[in-house]
């Protein structure tokens, strides 16, 4: 990373920083989840700004916590019967391949077109994880273009007083 280019280029690379801390907690004899493609996910890019923000600040706990939070949430969706999860801004989230899911659960993640090619590209050839060796259901949409006025607000209907 030069002296010149900013620490975060764009929204994409706090995917990349969110999964070196993923990674890292992974690795720990004690770890609070696992999660196998966080690192290959994170990749030199999100190293750099790891370690730049680690020489700054020491939040790293937040983040670590923030997944397995989540992960107690989806935990407890699916428990309840929930047949279906929608990922927004889902940047390099990869519990639907590190989660015992079940093969029933539908997963729809929706972020960015770069993020989502990047991920597909880094975990090309994996299979999501779920019970019995099942896949779950994993859809990726990326919008492609900013919303106009024309395709978002001007079809809605006039208020009525």
């Amino acid at each position: 990373m030069s002296p010149a280019e900013p620490l975060i280029r764009n929204i994409s690379d706090t995917a990349r920083w969110v999964a070196v801390y993923r990674a890292r907690e992974s690795e720990r004899p004690d770890a609070l989840f696992r999660d196998p493609f966080a690192a290959r996910l994170a990749g030199k890019r999100g190293e750099e700004i790891a370690a730049e923000v680690l020489r700054r600040s020491r939040n790293d706990w937040s983040l670590v916590i923030r997944t397995y939070l989540f992960d107690r949430f989806v935990d407890d969706h699916v428990r309840r019967g929930g047949d279906m999860v929608i990922n927004l801004a889902a940047g390099l989230d990869a519990r639907p391949y590190r989660m015992d899911l079940p093969p029933s659960l539908r997963w729809v993640e929706v972020d960015l077109p770069g993020i989502v090619d990047y991920k597909e590209e880094v975990l090309a050839g994996e299979k999501p994880a779920a019970r019995s060796g099942a896949s779950a259901s994993t859809s990726r949409i990326a919008r492609r273009g900013a919303p106009s006025s024309r395709s978002w607000g001007a079809r809605r209907r006039p208020r009525s007083s």
